[in-house]
């Protein structure tokens, strides 16, 4: 079984010539007393209470959450076995750095801030020892529970020097937009160490954050997957138009699962309005899509895909793609993508820098 596992993984290898980094893995509890060692005793009953964890909106999926051959067997669920994934994913596909983007995305929703940081406090710690330190090509980002942001910034101060770590991550599920001024220890954190912040697709609708949609919660799961973008959507517009790279000139951030294809006309939008409603943000010096083109960056997974190629491809001039977009599968997920299909789909133009080489420039890999 060994000798068939690595022909296999040698022959899937061929099909991949790039510098590859995964920008979006996740890494799943088996269940939260896993995180029973790392975290304060005072906390330890809370994780054996129904509903008492962290909170999410579930909407439901036919497929279900996960895609099933991630399971590493024996009840376990997809993405919770570090050396299941390793062969799953990073030997199969030759992936030279896996970065893991976490699992905890009701922390930001969670009613108590100090039970929430504490909870990303042991997870982060749980990543380190049980993933990073066992395959030298994960690569841990500091989650935290963005509700209080002091706390946050504590935290990455806390493992800001870690050499495996390379980036912050918040959810998009957000009370309020992360442009304004209560987030600013966050970010400043985050750039006194040279990270990035991650901002991830998820919370939305959960616990203390607000609805799924701008009027209230959609029926169906495909219903909010549609419009999930306006999350995303909401806090680039505020980060931009508050000011925050101004405020921090250093920082980069990245939209991870958000998609891509919203991007052309909201920055049209800024620019446009931007010309007749200057006054109202003198603090900006560039028109907001320089500053999108300048600090931000996108994840290919889930890439919109139009009947026609040539429009996706039209898509991609628009917002430099070979600048501003990198590659990611989100595994182990229902929806997650195979790097052979998205790589062999991308012009050549594109190729090598969606593939790994932007994600290798902006995290000094």
């Amino acid at each position: 079984m060994s000798n068939l596992r690595e022909e296999t993984r040698l022959k899937t290898r061929k099909h991949i010539k790039e510098f590859l980094v995964d920008c979006d893995v996740h890494q799943v509890l088996k269940n939260y007393n896993d995180l029973r060692p790392y975290l304060p005793r005072t906390w330890w009953g809370r994780l054996d209470e129904v509903n008492a964890t962290l909170p999410t909106t579930m909407y439901y999926r036919p497929t279900g959450l996960f895609r099933k051959d991630a399971s590493p067997g024996e009840g376990l669920l997809p993405g919770s076995d570090p050396e299941f994934t390793k062969e799953h994913l990073l030997d199969k596909y030759n992936v030279n750095i896996g970065i893991l983007t976490g699992g905890l995305f009701g922390i930001s929703s969670h009613y108590n801030p100090d039970y929430a940081s504490a909870m990303a406090t042991a997870f982060n710690d749980y990543t380190l020892e049980n993933w990073v330190e066992k395959d030298d090509r994960w690569r841990a980002s500091i989650v935290v529970a963005a509700q209080d942001p002091i706390a946050a910034a504590k935290e990455i101060e806390r493992l800001g020097n870690h050499p495996k770590v390379i980036q912050v991550v918040m959810t998009t599920g957000s009370r309020e937009l992360y442009g304004q001024r209560r987030f600013y220890p966050i970010y400043e954190a985050a750039l006194k160490h040279n990270l990035p912040i991650a901002f991830h697709l998820g919370a939305e609708g959960s616990g203390i954050n607000p609805p799924t949609s701008a009027a209230g919660f959609p029926t169906t799961n495909l219903e909010r997957h549609n419009i999930l973008p306006i999350h995303p959507m909401s806090h680039l517009n505020s980060i931009v138009c508050e000011g925050v790279f101004e405020k921090f000139p250093g920082l980069k951030v990245i939209f991870v699962e958000c998609g891509l294809s919203w991007l052309p006309g909201l920055l049209w939008r800024m620019d446009k309005n931007y010309k007749g409603l200057r006054t109202e943000v003198p603090w900006l010096k560039h028109l907001p899509s320089e500053y999108v083109m300048e600090h931000c960056r996108f994840t290919t997974q889930p890439i919109e895909e139009p009947s026609n190629y040539n429009h996706l491809l039209q898509m991609f001039d628009m917002i430099q793609a070979d600048k501003t977009v990198m590659f990611a599968t989100d595994y182990p997920h229902w929806d997650n993508d195979d790097p052979t299909f998205v790589l062999k789909r991308l012009p050549e133009r594109f190729k090598s820098r969606i593939a790994g080489e932007t994600a290798r420039e902006l995290y000094r890999l």
